[in-house]
């Protein structure tokens, strides 16, 4: 069986037939990734601030230590990946995030919550989702577009439902009782993650005999990657909606309350916001593979600095449904373009550490913005006046993208 066999060539049902164990392995990584994923944690928001009697500033100040320590472990451990077995570090790192779950629910000290995010936060949204698109990216050649798009279902899967159900689930049960149950299911996952990767490609084996190259036709190693100028130029773009996307959904009752609306109202959009962040992932999985990232990754964050302005202006549910699609546009697309764009123009043969680097950022950027917007909320500017700025920051990130790409693809075979 072909792993990088073209859709055109073998017809899409025989692709995903032939390939259906090591995509639906992405994908429950990637949907299993949720539960330290920032729109699951901020789902109890609320009843945490109540229980441990903090301030906005107070939970975002320990979210983002939480989320900071993550990142800088996250340098370190994601090179794993180019070590170790998907089946083996997986199961290893679903083991973590169900312990950090049941921790959770039996933590009865506000500091100790530090630690409790750290552990969401690495085995969650670090490790789980960064071992799922490795693995698509070195996998794939061909069609990574189009594998990442598949895989990464798995994340609009459980934003759609995961908030709903639990929020859903809060007015009948403790949150103390749904955080095991949450631990329960990650626990679930890791025999059917086992079964899938039955037979699975050795990292060191794709490295040496199935990499493909990057800039200057050759596979760059990690410390190359981070002196070379198209690095930084990105850190923006890498920053932009790990940071604010994160803010939203982390302040998603305070915005809410604010609006004069219900939480459950507010998340009774998510599902829209799925829907469209689905089409966006196909549609920038195919398009990656028509054209490659560097001519989409510019404009990634363009539909998103409409979501803002409007999340800032409008008075209504109705309103913030126009905003959910824009910033699903920018979700769906970057949950492909990014992955694939350290492949494309860096090579997949040290793409484990490579990826591993953007992550501790994106990492680092969802710890800095429930952070800012928490100590700004508290200093009495509001979310509605920081959605403004924000917008903004997305303009300034795109153009360092377009100018960093721009110089970068003259040494890109294309």
């Amino acid at each position: 069986r072909s792993l990088t066999g073209s859709v055109e060539t073998v017809g899409l049902p025989i692709y995903l037939k032939s390939n259906a164990n090591w995509l639906s392995a992405g994908a429950l990584l990637t949907f299993l990734s949720s539960f330290g994923q920032t729109f699951f944690i901020s789902v109890f928001a609320g009843a945490l601030r109540a229980d441990f009697g903090l301030s906005h500033g107070e939970w975002g100040g320990i979210y983002t230590l939480g989320t900071a320590l993550s990142a800088i472990i996250m340098v370190w451990a994601g090179g794993l990946s180019d070590l170790y077995r998907v089946r083996a570090l997986a199961s290893a790192v679903l083991y973590g995030l169900a312990a950090a779950c049941f921790l959770m629910a039996l933590n009865p000290w506000p500091l100790a919550l530090v630690g409790v995010v750290f552990l969401l936060r690495f085995f969650g949204q670090g490790m789980t989702s960064h071992i799922a698109v490795v693995a698509m990216a070195r996998w794939f050649t061909a069609t990574r577009g189009r594998a990442l798009s598949i895989a990464t279902l798995g994340f609009a899967v459980g934003e759609a439902i995961l908030p709903l159900v639990f929020v859903s689930l809060m007015t009948v049960f403790d949150w103390r009782v749904l955080w095991v149950v949450a631990g329960l299911i990650c626990l679930a996952g890791i025999p059917a993650l086992i079964r899938l990767l039955r037979r699975e490609r050795t990292p060191q084996s794709m490295s040496s005999s199935g990499s493909s190259v990057g800039m200057s036709q050759r596979n760059w190693t990690r410390r190359e990657a981070i002196g070379h100028p198209l690095f930084w130029f990105m850190v923006p773009t890498l920053l932009g909606p790990a940071a604010f996307g994160t803010a939203f959904f982390f302040h998603q009752v305070h915005f809410a309350q604010i609006k004069g609306w219900t939480h459950l109202q507010l998340v009774a959009l998510f599902p829209l916001y799925t829907l469209v962040a689905i089409a966006a992932m196909i549609a920038s999985g195919w398009a990656l593979d028509r054209w490659g990232t560097g001519r989409l990754i510019p404009f990634l964050q363009l539909p998103i600095v409409v979501a803002f302005l409007v999340f800032a202006t409008t008075a209504t549910p109705s309103g913030a449904m126009v905003g959910f699609v824009f910033m699903a546009l920018t979700t769906g697309a970057n949950s492909t373009l990014p992955a694939a764009f350290w492949a494309e123009f860096y090579g997949t043969g040290h793409i484990g550490a490579i990826k591993a680097t953007a992550a501790a950022v994106m990492v680092l950027g969802s710890a800095i913005g429930p952070g800012i917007t928490g100590m700004l909320i508290d200093a009495g500017v509001g979310l509605e006046q920081q959605f403004v700025w924000i917008a903004f920051y997305f303009l300034g990130s795109s153009a360092l993208a377009w100018i960093g790409v721009r110089r970068a693809r003259r040494d890109l075979a294309i």
